[in-house]
């Protein structure tokens, strides 16, 4: 019988590599608590944020774009030159946790400049750990399944933002705005934390 293009096992992440399960499973929790927050997150600035409307939305979403593209290019460039995946592994480990508990600064800002401080804070780390996420994910992906398993990347982490957008719009009405923050907190650290079991299968150290 001729085999499927396909297998069903790789949705369920079976015939996929160590490193390559663990990345796509960390990165899966991570994006979807950010989607917990994102159907919200206009509202948020409309109701805890002084003068807060579109051109403050507008100015928060670009600030933390601009930032994390204008940094990111640089320290890819700096962990290409470095031999070995530890720091790879390690930028994407720390910043990941770090990453996890900027959304309680939403918690105790009130003026646009501090919302402009923290989006420019959370695109810097993403300036980090993208690269070193991307460095790991390419060089541990499975030969001949190149385009599959980005693609399963790319479903999973669609899916969990997607389901979690609709929870996250949920809890914010029927617990309040601090309850979501909490829950995207610590489901944020559980996704960093994930990342912890690819760190046995890298190469460590350079040649």
């Amino acid at each position: 019988m001729k085999k499927r293009s396909i297998n069903i096992k790789d949705y369920f992440l079976k015939d996929i590599n160590s490193v390559i399960r663990f990345l796509i499973i960390s990165d899966m929790i991570l994006v979807g608590a950010t989607g917990l927050l994102s159907p919200i997150f206009a509202i948020f600035i409309s109701d805890y944020i002084e003068g807060g409307n579109e051109a403050v939305a507008g100015m928060a979403a670009g600030i933390f774009l601009i930032s994390k593209s204008v940094i990111q290019i640089p320290i890819a460039h700096f962990l290409d030159k470095i031999r070995g995946e530890k720091d790879d592994f390690w930028i994407l480990f720390v910043f990941s946790i770090v990453m996890a508990f900027v959304p309680i600064l939403y918690l105790v800002i009130s003026k646009p400049w501090e919302l402009y401080l923290v989006q420019f804070i959370y695109g810097m780390l993403v300036a980090f750990t993208f690269p070193a996420y991307m460095a790991i994910f390419t060089r541990h992906i499975d030969k001949d399944k190149e385009g599959t398993e980005w693609g399963i990347y790319y479903t999973m982490t669609d899916v969990a933002s997607a389901l979690l957008a609709m929870i996250g719009g949920y809890v914010a009405v029927s617990a309040g705005f601090s309850m979501l923050i909490v829950i995207v907190v610590i489901v944020s650290f559980i996704g960093a934390l994930l990342l912890w079991p690819i760190k046995p299968y890298l190469k460590m150290k350079g040649n």
